[in-house]
């Protein structure tokens, strides 16, 4: 925030914002935080996705910290962000608005989830400069923890568990949208979309939700589905870990429309168009 005038909380929060609290391929992969593509300056690492268009070239970074000074940068060299270094470092309110009427994003509301974001994390407290205490640590009286033989309780006693290498939990007793989007630490859009479903839907227990977004094909030990009997092409693509969108596109079938009992459901390649 020092060196380059930007609010520490708008930064935090739009690296929140788009990268789904570090979950999304760029991130995970790439150290990418912001979704900043190549462009002809870069000379560094590169790392592909499919964005606007297949296969898009993105920056990769060496650190999360290098994404985070490679967007405060960006921020502070664009003419069209000039006018916002007139604004106060700590009104991150006008900063947010600010960046949607220079055209940051497209998303009407990117101002307003950015706003949430800070509030609800209480974010502005870092761009007054208070310093943050750190306890030393005490003795403690529990048993020493086997380096060999130990988990991490991501969700408080939720099991997590890894398909298609995205992560997902099976839906409990209890649990609703707004309490799950709360404890993942998710927007409620982030949910919808990795999960292919509406905001607010409605969940069945033991259901499977992703918080990381699903890929564009299944693993390579599973090149085909057969169907059976009440599988939709929704459920495969829970299943599988693959989105919907691409499923639909590589089976050459309509989007809503779904495939018969016994059918091939392609989930890497692309079904023939003879078939």
């Amino acid at each position: 925030m020092e060196k380059y005038g930007v609010p520490a909380s708008i930064i935090l929060a739009q690296g929140m914002l788009e990268s789904g609290n570090g979950n999304s391929t760029l991130a995970v992969q790439g150290n990418n935080h912001f979704g900043i593509k190549c462009h002809n300056s870069w000379s560094g690492q590169k790392i592909y996705h499919d964005d606007d268009a297949k296969g898009e070239c993105f920056r990769k970074y060496k650190s999360v910290e290098h994404s985070y000074r490679d967007h405060s940068e960006f921020l502070r060299g664009g003419r069209r962000y000039a006018f916002l270094f007139d604004l106060a470092p700590t009104d991150f309110r006008a900063w947010a608005k600010g960046l949607k009427d220079a055209g940051y994003a497209t998303d009407p509301q990117y101002a307003d989830r950015l706003i949430k974001i800070i509030e609800e994390n209480k974010l502005y407290i870092i761009d007054r400069g208070v310093d943050i205490k750190i306890e030393s640590p005490t003795k403690g009286t529990g048993s020493l923890v086997d380096p060999e033989n130990f988990t991490i309780d991501i969700f408080k006693q939720r099991e997590v568990y890894t398909r298609n290498r995205i992560k997902y939990i099976k839906v409990k007793e209890g649990d609703t949208y707004e309490t799950l989007t709360r404890e993942m630490e998710l927007m409620p859009w982030q949910l919808a979309k990795y999960n292919d479903m509406e905001r607010g839907g409605k969940l069945t227990v033991g259901q499977d939700l992703y918080f990381q977004p699903k890929r564009s094909k299944a693993e390579p030990n599973h090149p085909i589905h057969t169907v059976e009997e009440g599988e939709t092409m929704y459920s495969i693509s829970q299943l599988y870990g693959i989105k919907l969108k691409s499923l639909y596109k590589r089976n050459r079938m309509s989007l809503g429309t779904n495939p018969e009992v016994g059918e091939k459901i392609y989930l890497r390649g692309r079904r023939p168009k003879d078939k």
